[in-house]
């Protein structure tokens, strides 16, 4: 099995603080590197959340090992409150995301999730439901091209969009190496240190087949809910759009976010339900990034909930 290097774990734990008799959510196990820190850190309790359920599998050492201090869920992170609640678990001191990939998910060729090795084309998270082979081979071009933009930021969406549908005219694209080449064909040659050119467009797919960017949402809401006044939000992302709605949802829940426009009538704002020490996201440290080239994009970003209560969706939706 693949060894994976948590990311940016000592300033994790020390945003979450440990203390003994707290109790956390890591909404994302994946091999339980934050989870063991957390616990090792004070005597303290973790809920942990995973919806890959080889995740889940090698969490059965780990739950042994902490002697009933340790409970994991195989679910969606977004479905955190429901976990807590079907534990048991009342409100929590911390919650922590980290919104990347483990590295098991990326090495082992069979998850599809790379094409540095060549695999089945499948990229679910939760090895349930259609994959990205259904997704390549069924979609149109038009929203092929839609997802590598909206979720990839990629240029030449539709140029490689295109590519995708000329080439599955000839026989299915069904492994990893395939879509790569395919999408390489079209692209200039990368220069020396850029990115593979289909790294984006795997990016993008990967987040429309699990549905990723609604699934951030979605839990940064359940964790407002589910956090006790003083518990601290830590959210670690590793690329723009991630980030994006985790700095947004931030600002705007700490009060911070721009002001309604003077010429609308005035509605009363809602008191903010976070407190942000920085509003500048932390970055790893230059060591950490020369030992796990992986970390080089990570952003950890650290809010604290207020005592006021959480909104409504029917008020996060006004506000």
């Amino acid at each position: 099995m693949a060894l994976h290097q948590p990311v940016m774990l000592n300033e994790v734990v020390e945003a979450l603080k440990p203390e003994d008799n707290a109790t956390f959510i890591d909404a994302t196990f994946g091999r339980g590197g934050y989870t063991s820190a957390i616990l090792d850190a004070a005597a303290c309790n973790v809920l942990a959340l995973d919806r890959d359920p080889d995740a889940i599998a090698a969490a059965a050492s780990m739950v042994a090992a902490y002697e009933g201090r340790l409970q994991v869920v195989e679910t969606a992170f977004s479905q955190l409150a429901e976990a807590a609640s079907a534990t048991k678990v009342g409100l929590v001191d911390g919650i922590v995301f980290d919104l990347g990939l483990s590295s098991p998910q990326i090495d082992e060729a069979e998850r599809g999730f790379s094409f540095r090795h060549d695999g089945p084309l499948d990229m679910r998270m939760e090895k349930s439901g259609a994959d990205a082979a259904d997704f390549i081979n069924n979609a149109s071009e038009t929203d092929i091209a839609r997802v590598l933009w909206e979720y990839g930021e990629e240029r030449a969406s539709r140029r490689i969009a295109r590519a995708i549908v000329k080439a599955r005219m000839d026989a299915p694209i069904t492994r990893t190496k395939a879509l790569a080449a395919i999408i390489q064909s079209v692209m200039p040659r990368p220069k020396p240190g850029q990115i593979d050119p289909a790294t984006r467009s795997f990016q993008a797919i990967r987040i429309h087949v699990n549905g990723e960017l609604d699934e951030i949402r979605n839990a940064l809401i359940a964790a407002e809910h589910q956090l006790k006044p003083g518990g601290r939000l830590v959210v670690v992302s590793f690329h723009s759009l991630e980030d994006r709605i985790v700095k947004n949802f931030m600002i705007t829940r700490s009060g911070q976010g721009p002001r309604p426009s003077r010429h609308l009538p005035d509605q009363p704002m809602p008191a903010p339900g976070f407190t942000l020490p920085q509003r500048k996201p932390i970055s790893p440290s230059e060591a950490e990034t020369i030992a796990n080239p992986r970390a080089r994009s990570a952003r950890l970003r650290l809010a604290i909930r207020t005592e006021a209560d959480a909104l409504s969706q029917h008020a996060r939706e006004m506000a």
